[in-house]
Formats: structure tokens, sequence, C-alpha cells
């Protein structure tokens, strides 16, 4: 929000299907609840919460899918309504996995289900107070599942040109279908695939000359741009690129909470070099916090990472994937980061342990831009990501 404050724009804040839903989700909250959630740090930071664009990422019966399809659809029509009626605007339809009792699920399948999830959504729209904006689509499901990636060695294909018009055509037969003309004119992005990925310890980059014929063939009607997921840890100038080419909205996340993690652990160093030495004085723990409560539950990282130790434990402190930021809300986990906090909030940092293991925070606290506190440090770390999102959709007057 901070960032967005410095852009002057927009905040588009996203939830997937399994991270919020009716029933909570992995984090505990249903959409009213999210939203309420992101409102509250509104208000905390001064941004505006008329400019929160509210999204629902794969909005579907992924969280369900090990049920009889009617039960899943059932219950992801809930939860396209239950995301309507808290104020999300931007809506992922996406019903492209298998439910338990599917024998085949083909693209006509798949679009029908979306269409009727979207109905879903335009009649909960219709219960809204008279003025309420009206709802954005993206449809496509060229994407990994929600959650991420699982490790691998392949680079992903950019989405062909034929896929894409088919998806748009079938879709399009869908929505007319049950009379959402009017919708399907507010369908604005279409997910594909540009050829981006990451993975375990692997990074794949963006080629523009691999989706040439995908950027050269958007669309005209509707009017929409390419959404890209997965476009975390790519280089700044191809995320420019990207933007250029008409993939214009670029999904983020584990970036973001991967260089959390790098700072927490750099300040983690900052305090045992500090303060390791002096007598009757409670370090901080959070590393090994961390790995236990992954070890106490390994269900969010047991299959994206390798069989075998020491590997996996390598894996569940520094992949790229981040699996760790599932467990950064867990309380043995967040006592040792406000000890860490806490332990490094009594006095200014040393400027040269911050040269050392924050070396770009080092250099913007002497340049006055940030303050040589914990949690400013830690702020303007994943601020260095969203710059480069930032300066690639064109925002550069809060680039410092």
């Amino acid at each position: 929000m901070r960032q967005a404050i410095a852009d002057d724009t927009m905040l588009c804040v996203e939830s997937t299907s399994n991270q919020v839903n009716q029933f909570g989700g992995y984090t505990g909250l249903t959409p009213s609840q999210f939203a309420g959630y992101l409102a509250g740090i509104a208000r905390q930071v001064g941004f505006p919460s008329g400019r929160i664009l509210l999204g629902g990422d794969h909005l579907g019966p992924y969280p369900w899918r090990r049920e009889p399809s009617r039960d899943a659809l059932h219950k992801a029509s809930v939860l396209v309504r239950s995301c309507v009626l808290a104020g999300y605007v931007k809506i992922h339809l996406d019903a492209s996995m298998a439910c338990a009792d599917d024998v085949a699920l083909d693209d006509q399948l798949v679009a029908t289900r979306a269409a009727d999830l979207c109905r879903a959504a335009e009649e909960a729209w219709e219960e809204l107070p008279e003025g309420s904006p009206r709802l954005q689509y993206v449809i496509g499901t060229e994407v990994p599942v929600p959650g991420g990636e699982a490790s691998g060695t392949a680079g992903p294909q950019p989405t062909k040109v034929d896929d894409s018009r088919r998806t748009l055509e079938i879709a399009r037969a869908a929505f007319l279908e049950r009379g959402l003309d009017e919708a399907w004119e507010r369908v604005i992005g279409l997910v594909v695939q540009p050829g981006v990925e990451f993975g375990d310890a692997v990074i794949f980059d963006y080629d523009r000359k691999k989706a040439s014929a995908l950027s050269a063939n958007l669309p005209a009607s509707p009017a929409l741009v390419y959404e890209a997921h997965s476009t975390d840890y790519q280089k700044p100038e191809a995320l420019r690129q990207m933007v250029e080419d008409h993939f214009a909205i670029l999904k983020v996340g584990p970036w973001l909470t991967f260089v959390f993690r790098e700072a927490v652990f750099a300040l983690s160093a900052v305090e045992r070099e500090w303060l390791g030495s002096h007598k009757g004085f409670h370090l901080s723990q959070v590393s090994d916090a961390l790995e236990k409560a992954m070890l106490r539950n390994p269900e969010y990282w047991k299959d994206y990472y390798p069989a075998q130790e020491p590997e996996a434990q390598f894996a569940r402190r520094y992949s790229f994937s981040d699996r760790c930021r599932y467990y950064w809300p867990d309380a043995a986990v967040q006592k040792e980061v406000d000890r860490l906090l806490k332990n490094l909030s009594n006095a200014p940092i040393p400027l040269t342990l911050l040269s050392q293991h924050l070396p770009e925070q080092y250099e913007r606290v002497r340049e006055g831009k940030i303050c040589n506190t914990p949690e400013s440090l830690i702020e303007d770390r994943i601020r260095q990501v969203l710059r480069f999102y930032s300066a690639a959709c064109g925002n550069l007057q809060g680039y410092d």
C-alpha cells in the first residue's frame, strides 16, 4: 500500500480459492474477513480504501476437487458469490480442475462450468448497492495450480495462438448460451503462459522472441490483455518487455515472501553478531522455529522439494518456491520473529552490520530514505521487488 501511495496508483490484491473461501481457507479468512483485513491495513497506513481493487484468483472448485463435481461446483458458486458480496471486482473464473467423478474434462466442460460461475457472480452483483462497480472477469487456465509449481527442469512453452483463440471461442459461446452477453464484454484478461516460470532452484526467464506470436495476436474482442502468472524472479527488463508485449497483468507473490524471509534471516545474523556475546540476552531462534513448524506439518512443502535430506532442509529455507511462506503465521514462529524485532529495536543497528548483511538497505539508510529500524529494513527489502513491477508498468514517480 505504501508503494501504491508513492506511485499514486490503484492497488490490486488477490486471494486464491484455497487461501480465502467461505470456510476460511488456509488463512482462516472468509472473503468478507479478508476485505476487512485489507481495509484495516489501509486505515493504518493512510491508503484510500477506494483505491483497493480486490480480486479472486482461481475461483472455482479447486479446494473441493476431491469431491463429486455437483458438490464441488456448488461450493465454488457459493465462493464466487461470497467474493462478490465482499467487494471483489476482478474475478478469475477457473474450473479447469477435474473433480472426483469426472472421467474426462474437456475444454467445453471447463468453459461451461466457468460460465455457470460467472452467472453466480452476476446474480450476486445484482444484490449490491446501486452504483457498485461492475465485475471484471479473467478467463483462461494455462497456469500452475494454486500454490505454485512443483520442481522441474523443463521450461514452459508459450501458449499457442490457436489454443488461445480456441479458449476464447469456446468461452464466448458458453457465456452467450447463458445470456451473459454483457458480462462477456467485461472480460478484461486472458490467462496465458508467456514462457516464464520458477521452481525449487530454477528460473525460466522471459524470451520475447518465443512469445512474439502470442504477443502479435492479441484478440480484438473482447478488449482484453494477457494475464501472466508466476512472473516472480523475472529480471526488471523482462517485466518491462512483458508489459510492452501485452502481458500487462503481472502476478507476483512468492518473490515478495522470499525477500521477506531474506530480510528476516539477515536480521537474525545481525542479531547474533551484535548481541550474541551479551550475557543473559535471549536471542531469537527464527530459523529453528520455522524448521520445526515445517517438519511438524509437511503438507505445504513435501510434494515440492527433494525427498532426501539434507537437500530438503536446504530447500525448506532457500527454495525459490518459498514454501516456508505458509508457516510464518505459526504461533511459535511469530513469537521468535517478535523477539527478533524487539531485540533489534532497543538501539540503532550498527551501520557496519547493515552494510554486511543488508547492503542495499544500508545505502538507503545512509541516504536518509528509510529509517534504521528492523521493520523499515524489512519493508524496504520487499519494496525493492515492488519497485521493479512498478517501473515495468510505467509508475516511475515512486521508484526512489
